[in-house]
Formats: structure tokens, C-alpha cells, sequence
């Protein structure tokens, strides 16, 4: 029987168009370095221009343009013969929940496009990660890792940097660079 693996999407197979997007509306040119954290909803303004954001963003396709990892394809290709492969991914935009459906079009059609050895009834759209219980998770923020698994890696991304060792080792909590560090961690 195969162990059960808990993958995120975003910031963990593939760097979604988000920042592209947030560039276009705002005319800027951001890069992921210029921020520490997550939510970015400050660099945009008032409230009414964060809505229209949002309305902006909706329209668009981030994965149009999505980047995969190096070696996310291939490592889970590899793992999917040791694990059943769950992408976990969150699709509800605060801010924008009764319009966030398309999201899960977007994601849905690029994971169809990019991973065909994944079984579709394997994708699993939620924001409440820590309700599954699995072998292992990969991903990119440290509150969807709160759930009964037993191997937990955080994949390192620009908004997760500023968290420490100490605070990762309290929570049981492996921090991941790369697929390869994947692979090395979850096939023994």
C-alpha cells in the first residue's frame, strides 16, 4: 500500500503569474525579493483599489505563464511510484470568494496540462489544509503544516524566509530548498 503525500501548488511545483499580474495592474515592476511576506494587499493601497485588483486579477489566467520548479515534474513523477500524490492547493481569494471559481479552473487545467500522471480525483481544492492526515506534506507556508502528518517540509520561498529554525524544529517542521532535498527526504 502506498503512503499518502499532501502537495501544495503555488510557490511549491510552480511559481504562479500572481506577481506578473500584481505588476501589470499596478504598473510596477516587483520582484519576489522586494517582499517578506505573503500577503501584499499594502502594496496596493486603499481598500476600493484592492477590490479592483481583485476584479483584474480574476480575469486573468495565472498559470497561463505558471513556471515550473526545476525538478518538480520528475520528483513527482519518481514519488508517485512510493506515494499516492494529493495536490492540496488553496483557491479561495479573500477578498474575491463568491468570484474565486475560475481559480480553480486555472489551477485544475494547468495541473491536467502539466502533470497527466496525477489523478485528477486527486486534486483537492481547500484553504484548510490541516484537516488531512497524510505520510508526508510539502508546502509553502507554515499554517497549512498544523495538521496530524507525520513528515512536514516547508519549501522555501520568499514570504516563509523570515521563519526560524527554532520556530520550525518546534513545530516538527523540515525546511526544503529544492526537489532534490524533496527526494532526498521522502525516498529512503
Amino acid at each position: 500500500m502506498k503512503k499518502k503525500l499532501l502537495v501544495d501548488l503555488d510557490y511549491v511545483i510552480c511559481h504562479p503569474g500572481f506577481l506578473k499580474i500584481l505588476n501589470d495592474f499596478c504598473g510596477t515592476n516587483y520582484k519576489e525579493e522586494d517582499f517578506t511576506d505573503y500577503i501584499i494587499d499594502d502594496v496596493i493601497g486603499s481598500q476600493e483599489k484592492i477590490n479592483a485588483f481583485y476584479e483584474y486579477y480574476i480575469q486573468q489566467d495565472g498559470y497561463k505563464d505558471a513556471v515550473l520548479f526545476e525538478g518538480a515534474k520528475d520528483t513527482l513523477r519518481r514519488l508517485n511510484k512510493y506515494y499516492d500524490i494529493y495536490i492540496c492547493s488553496a483557491c479561495v481569494m479573500f477578498g474575491a470568494e463568491r468570484k474565486s471559481a475560475k481559480l480553480f479552473k486555472d489551477k485544475f487545467e494547468y495541473l491536467m496540462r502539466e502533470f497527466d500522471f496525477i489523478d485528477p480525483e486527486k486534486i483537492i481544492f481547500t484553504n484548510s489544509k490541516n484537516i488531512f492526515v497524510a505520510d508526508a506534506q510539502i508546502d509553502d507556508r507554515l499554517p497549512n503544516l498544523k495538521g496530524p502528518v507525520k513528515v512536514k517540509l516547508l519549501f522555501d520561498a520568499y514570504h516563509n524566509k523570515n521563519i526560524s529554525e527554532e520556530e520550525l524544529q518546534k513545530n516538527n517542521v523540515i525546511r526544503v530548498y529544492n526537489w532534490k532535498d524533496v527526494e532526498k527526504i521522502l525516498i529512503n
